[in-house]
């Protein structure tokens, strides 16, 4: 049975890993820089490697981040319907998960984009 508190804590997940998700990215965009200025200034071929598997690792995190955030939404939606079968139709608990679930819908649109 879905609580406010449960609610909370589950759009509180949604919104951290969203925030892990853009992290990710940002540091994707970083790595993939440092390792282009390698290329161009012909760094060791061996520290190349190196940062090539840093940049690897970070993208293979972003897959990882989608899936749980889809599945962290899918909580979400299934303890928001729930709570409002009960009639909590209003609070700042059940707003707050609803803003949540239309931001992370809306990355996932751009994403697919």
């Amino acid at each position: 049975m879905a609580t406010l508190r449960s609610l909370k804590i589950k759009t509180s997940t949604c919104k951290r890993i969203v925030k892990e998700l853009h992290s990710y990215e940002k540091e994707v965009e970083r790595e993939a820089v440092k390792t282009s200025e390698m290329k161009e200034k012909g760094a060791d071929p061996y520290d190349l490697k190196q940062q090539e598997n840093v940049l690897a690792e970070s993208r293979m995190m972003i897959p990882d981040c989608h899936k749980r955030l889809e599945s962290s939404l899918a909580d979400l939606k299934g303890a928001l319907a729930e709570l409002e079968e009960l009639d909590h139709k209003e609070g700042i608990e059940i707003e707050d998960a609803r803003s949540t679930i239309m931001e992370v819908e809306k990355l996932f649109e751009t994403t697919e984009d």
